[in-house]
């Protein structure tokens, strides 16, 4: 099946204006931005036939086209990441099997969350929709509660059936817990991890849905797709030793430098 990877990137986020333009200085103190980071996260992965980056912008346009991506240029309409997928996939052509949404402010994805997510959709027959989910430990936990503690959107969590079909998405933490848990423990929360990989029909249809409450309370794309009745699968990815967070607030930009000296990432 040929799987097509789109990196949804704008400037006018509401929260963080310019974002995929920010730098990350890696260990070495390189700084390279954002959407570059997105870019060689996703040239990483390997058995995928085409890499792109999506935008209506021309400043990422030309940030991207220097480092050497392929551009596709989308409508300032696109209300999400899902939708720009969409527009970007038709522009060129339509004919992938498989389309996977990188979102451009999470640089820190390793490759085996995208092939493990993918390996995981053909498997399922009757999902549409696959996006992995990373069991959080007691340090993760923590971090996710202290954003909410301190006002900031942060990660969102998961919550999914026993099959792993996905129940509900939210920037709360949920599952509630009032359990303390140490730093290397696991938890009963799961931090989505903000990739997907579509069916071709089902990205298709779902800019032609109206959003639904859900969406518009939580501001997330994909409970669209749940709000629509269509079977979201939940895969649960390992961490290997890897951190993972996203780049949603100005604050996030050391955390994530942080991130890349421990591992050791250029």
């Amino acid at each position: 099946m040929s799987v097509l990877i789109v990196i949804p990137a704008r400037f006018a986020s509401h929260r963080y204006p310019g974002k995929p333009l920010v730098p990350l200085r890696g260990v070495s103190g390189e700084a390279r931005s954002l959407i570059r980071r997105s870019w060689d996260a996703a040239m990483a992965v390997e058995g995928v036939s085409r890499v792109v980056v999506a935008t209506d912008d021309a400043r990422i346009r030309a940030e991207a086209e220097g480092f050497g991506a392929e551009v596709v240029m989308t409508s300032e309409a696109c209300a999400n990441g899902t939708e720009r997928c969409a527009e970007a996939h038709g522009e060129l052509g339509g004919t992938y099997e498989i389309v996977v949404n990188l979102q451009g402010d999470a640089p820190l994805t390793p490759a085996w969350f995208i092939s493990d997510l993918v390996s995981a959709l053909r498997a399922a027959p009757d999902a549409e929709i696959a996006t992995p989910v990373l069991r959080c430990d007691g340090r993760a936990l923590a971090a996710l509660k202290g954003d909410r503690a301190e006002g900031r959107v942060g990660g969102t969590t998961a919550v999914f059936d026993a099959d792993g079909r996905a129940l509900y998405f939210s920037k709360e933490v949920v599952p509630y817990t009032a359990n303390v848990y140490a730093p290397e423990a696991k938890t009963p929360i799961f931090h989505h991890v903000g990739v997907y990989a579509y069916r071709a029909a089902a990205l298709a249809a779902y800019p032609g849905w109206p959003q639904g409450p859900l969406e518009t309370l939580e501001g997330l794309e994909q409970l669209r797709f749940l709000e629509n009745g269509r079977h979201v699968l939940c895969v649960g990815v390992r961490a290997r030793g890897r951190q993972f967070w996203e780049l949603n607030n100005p604050e996030d930009v050391p955390r994530l430098e942080a991130m890349m000296a421990e591992m050791g990432i250029e």
